[in-house]
């Protein structure tokens, strides 16, 4: 007699790797992506208040752990490590299972890894909050904290390295390259910028210098790459079509690994420092709109003939909103970048507007698309409501676009009225008042959508979304499914040999 397994057709059997590799990864990846959105919720409280403050300073005057000065660094530090970080965690984890087709065995060490790097974030927000902050951007956690939290990266990342190495085939993808890239990228950029800055007893200007590298850094050679792995994976599945252009998709990748390193000194342009370090940071971040081309062309040619996909998916939407945020994070890098705007927007809110851009208008947007993706499949239900995952698209949207446009034009302003030596420097804060109050209200916008964001988030980590054995997120005529099944994988039409 046929056993099962022997009649089993090979879709039958992916199909059945994929469900355990879900099964394998449900509590790490919902734990990542649930805690994430719980911080988020915190950083844009603080992000709210910080900016009410910033047109109106008896805003909480009473409540000393709130002033400005503890509530801007929280919110920034909570936006990258808190939201940032860990929803790439689960990210990178579930995707390099997938795409290495091998189930995690390691969860129990991923979760305490998990465990252990909310405690280090919690830790430094309320170190912060109390006033032991250091004061360094983007390093402002009490120097004790990023052992802790270097410690636990290792430990959540280093198995999904072990899981691509030991899967079968030889084959690597478009979205693996970006994801591997982050994987090692991070901890080169993370100690690095860490050891310059609290360890070696360097020099106070090049520390500086350090310090404004690593929040570039950050940016291009982690958030990125894990967002730009994130929409290379969804378009083609999604879709069903392969990548269109695999010499652009290697294009763009080798663009942005060389690039990348470079940014970040243009923040001291005009300080004691060799004169070309400045100018070739304000190059980079420039030229970082060359990957934003490559990487947008490639997935919108990959969608072409395909916009009813867009309009039905929300996973879709949400990635095709991110790489139009990479887009215009290139563009507006360019325009910041150039000499005439540099002297202007060095101590102005520009630089804010940048960082948001980045963090929620590129990365955050790409991160929402995967989650939306993937959640229904670690957890076999779908999403309770379309109108929810509406109303968080449209809200975060309107937001970030009204807090990056304020921060820019308000920067822009502000910059303006400091390089008139003839005027007071009150002028200059006055300048951009209408600005910061247009900012408070788009945080209230966006804390709004992150508030339906988090509650389904977690309704459907409690399981309490509607059974489904195919979530598709797709309603009407348009679905996810191929003529293989609801989750069928177009990934060996994107693969290169290794």
């Amino acid at each position: 007699m046929t056993s099962e397994s022997n009649t089993r057709t090979p879709d039958q059997n992916d199909l059945k790797l994929r469900a355990s590799i879900d099964r394998s990864l449900r509590q790490p990846v919902m734990f990542f992506f649930a805690s994430g959105a719980v911080w988020l919720a915190v950083a844009i409280i603080l992000g709210f208040i910080a900016s009410y403050k910033s047109h109106s300073s008896d805003f909480l005057s009473g409540i000393e752990f709130l002033t400005y000065g503890r509530a801007y660094p929280a919110h920034i530090n909570l936006l990258f490590y808190g939201w940032g970080c860990q929803a790439a965690f689960g990210l990178i984890v579930w995707l390099l299972a997938r795409l290495s087709r091998s189930e995690c065995r390691a969860t129990g060490i991923i979760l305490t890894a998990g465990h252990l790097w909310n405690f280090g974030v919690m830790a430094g927000t309320l170190g912060i909050l109390c006033g032991f902050g250091s004061g360094k951007p983007l390093m402002e956690f009490p120097p004790a904290i990023w052992p802790v939290l270097l410690l636990s990266y290792v430990f959540i990342t280093v198995w999904s390295f072990i899981q691509v190495r030991c899967s079968y085939g030889g084959k690597t993808y478009v979205g693996q390259w970006y994801l591997l890239a982050a994987v090692f990228w991070f901890p080169w950029v993370y100690l690095t910028g860490h050891l310059f800055v609290f360890v070696f007893n360097g020099h106070p200007v090049m520390a500086a210098g350090i310090n404004a590298w690593y929040k570039y850094a950050l940016i291009l050679l982690f958030f990125t790459p894990v967002a730009l792995g994130t929409a290379y994976y969804l378009v083609p599945k999604i879709t069903g079509r392969p990548i269109y252009s695999y010499s652009l998709a290697l294009y763009g990748f080798w663009a942005l690994a060389v690039i990348g390193p470079w940014a970040g000194m243009q923040k001291l342009a005009g300080a004691p420092l060799p004169q070309f370090m400045p100018y070739v940071g304000a190059t980079a971040t420039s030229l970082i709109l060359i990957p934003g081309i490559a990487v947008g062309v490639n997935l919108l040619m990959t969608l072409r003939g395909h916009q009813a996909h867009v309009v039905a998916s929300p996973s879709l939407r949400f990635t095709i909103a991110g790489v139009v945020g990479f887009l215009l994070l290139g563009f507006t890098g360019m325009f910041l970048s150039t000499p005439a705007a540099l002297k202007m927007t060095q101590f102005a809110l520009t630089g804010y507007g940048f960082e948001i851009l980045a963090v929620c208008g590129f990365f955050s947007m790409c991160a929402f698309g995967g989650i939306y993706f993937i959640v229904p499949r670690i957890t076999r239900r779908e999403w309770l409501s379309r109108r929810f995952i509406g109303w968080h698209f449209w809200l975060t949207t309107y937001g970030v676009l009204t807090v990056v446009v304020c921060s820019i034009m308000g920067g822009l302003f502000q910059g303006a009225a400091q390089e008139a030596y003839s005027s007071s420097w009150s002028d200059a804060a006055s300048r951009s008042y209408a600005y910061n109050v247009g900012t408070t209200v788009a945080w209230g916008f966006i804390a709004v959508g992150s508030f339906f964001f988090l509650i389904h988030l977690l309704l459907m980590w409690a399981r309490l979304g509607r059974r489904s054995q195919h979530p598709t997120l797709l309603g009407g005529s348009h679905s996810e499914q191929s003529p293989h099944g609801p989750d069928h994988e177009v990934e060996e039409l994107q693969t290169v040999e290794a």
